[in-house]
């Protein structure tokens, strides 16, 4: 029997030679790079030959957060000392935790347990959540103010962004982050720009203009 994972890709087998006789064009629809971008990308294409790919979303949104509640499993999963057959375990008490989990979910965890990868479970779900994102022509909007801002300014700016080119004809996904360094006035990320017209940010410019012309 090939090893977990050998069906994933390259890298993450388990998740594509299962399913070697469905249509061989189904593409991850941006590239990720690292480990955990490749872990996901495998399982996205996985998933999305299955027609399961919402289906495994739910089971990530859940493990993500049975994880994220949990500082022993937590430190369980990040634990390099733990032997693998000790992780895999507990992996499997992991997801029967969380409930019936889709197959390809189970084989993801179980090839982490198997390759010594359960450390970058967060990363392997937040990078599936871009594709997600990606897959539904979402493109993520992040303003970030001094305090918390209202429903009412963030639709504002969120519908003025959806109007430029900026937001390259794709769905806003609009946060609002609080950091009370930056004074006053707001950083818009969008995608992989940004527009800084934050308080901070312009008497750091003049602070400049003043140093240079003494």
């Amino acid at each position: 029997m090939a090893s977990r994972f050998t069906r994933l890709t390259a890298v993450a087998p388990k998740l594509t030679r299962a399913y070697a006789s469905a249509p061989a064009t189904i593409k991850a629809p941006i590239t990720l790079f690292g480990i955990d971008g490749r872990y996901a990308t495998a399982l996205y294409t996985a998933a999305a030959r299955k027609n399961v790919l919402e289906a495994v979303e739910k089971d990530l949104k859940q493990v993500q957060a049975a994880v994220s509640k949990d500082k022993a499993t937590q430190d369980f999963l990040e634990n390099p000392t733990v032997t693998r057959p000790v992780k895999m375990e507990g992996v499997h008490q992991l997801l029967k935790k969380v409930g019936n989990v889709n197959e390809l979910t189970k084989n993801l965890f179980e090839t982490l347990a198997e390759n010594g990868r359960l450390a970058q479970t967060h990363k392997v779900t937040e990078a599936f959540a871009e594709l997600m994102s990606a897959h539904r022509n979402e493109l993520p909007l992040i303003i970030t103010s001094a305090k918390e801002l209202d429903k009412a300014t963030l639709n504002k700016v969120c519908e003025s962004l959806q109007k430029s080119p900026l937001a390259e004809g794709k769905k806003l996904l609009v946060s609002n982050k609080v950091r009370p360094d930056i004074l006053g006035g707001l950083l818009v990320e969008i995608g992989d720009k940004s527009i800084d017209l934050t308080v901070s940010a312009k008497l750091s410019k003049l602070n400049k203009l003043v140093t240079d012309s003494v």
